[in-house]
């Protein structure tokens, strides 16, 4: 069969897994002549033919790396889908004046798009943020060799040969072993489960009639201590502030200034001068 005749349910391994891997493992292999030959001309030329060729003769080398990240419980459909993202961008920045093998080169590019669908997708809370932590994730599973947790001396260890902190190791080994819970209680859960969800252990202020009443109290009391403050300005500057910021219309410092027969700089230092007023004024109400 063509490569460039595979039908797209075949080169689509969501679609098709099985049949996915038989296509690509059918595909010719490049000679190092060849890769070069081709690297050269998308290098040099941009003849995306060539990088189409590079391409499809790798895919089957991140099947093959898939398989090693099997272990995580994830689709391995979309752990190849990410792999050939990372096999792409690999085949662009290739250069063949360097004098490696595409597949040294891409293997970092390929691994790189499945960590961080492997971190996005392991769990419903991301498990590694930090530098650190990252490197944990794909390192503690190896070196930890029983299902048991860490010794002090085995923290250490594991430490010292990944070069972080013990604090790490311990936090990350938590992290690997704890397990998902449904914020709400799923609907199969009779009432002698559901009260064990997150949601259960949450309180609810919104039903405190305390709250509730001192909430009330506060925004009525905050209501008379403005209109107490509005009352100790003249007349003047309590209608500029209240046609600036009170009234739905707002009034232009222009607008204003064409009213009293001012300038609109003098509108400005009134306004200023009346909200320094008003604060102070609210501040002591407020207080009391």
């Amino acid at each position: 069969m063509s490569r460039s005749l595979l039908p797209v349910e075949i080169m689509s391994p969501g679609r098709n897994l099985e049949g996915y891997i038989q296509a690509v493992n059918a595909i010719p292999m490049l000679t190092a002549d060849e890769e070069k030959q081709l690297a050269e001309k998308l290098f040099y030329e941009n003849d995306l033919a060539s990088a189409q060729r590079m391409v499809l003769a790798h895919l089957r080398f991140v099947v093959h790396i898939a398989k090693s990240y099997s272990g995580y419980g994830l689709n391995q459909a979309d752990l190849i889908q990410e792999g050939n993202i990372g096999l792409m961008k690999a085949v662009r920045r290739f250069d063949p004046s360097v004098g490696v093998r595409l597949v040294s080169f891409a293997v970092h590019w390929i691994k790189a798009e499945m960590h961080e669908f492997i971190l996005r997708n392991w769990r419903i809370v991301k498990v590694a943020t930090t530098k650190a932590q990252r490197k944990m994730f794909f390192n503690l599973r190896s070196a930890k060799k029983k299902l048991a947790w860490f010794t002090n001396d085995e923290v250490h260890s594991v430490a010292d040969s990944l070069g972080v902190d013990p604090q790490v190791v311990r936090e990350m080994e938590g992290r690997l072993t704890a397990q998902d819970m449904a914020f709400d209680a799923g609907n199969d859960d009779d009432d002698d489960k559901a009260y064990q969800s997150p949601a259960y252990f949450l309180e609810d202020k919104r039903a405190d009639p305390a709250r509730q009443l001192e909430e009330s109290n506060w925004e009525e009391h905050a209501y008379e201590g403005l209109d107490r403050a509005l009352e100790m300005l003249d007349e003047r500057s309590r209608d500029i502030l209240y046609k600036r910021w009170l009234s739905e219309d707002k009034s232009t410092l222009h607008e204003l200034a064409a009213e009293y027969g001012v300038s609109a700089e003098r509108i400005r230092q009134l306004e200023k001068s009346a909200m320094k007023k008003l604060r102070t004024s609210m501040e002591s109400v407020m207080a009391a």
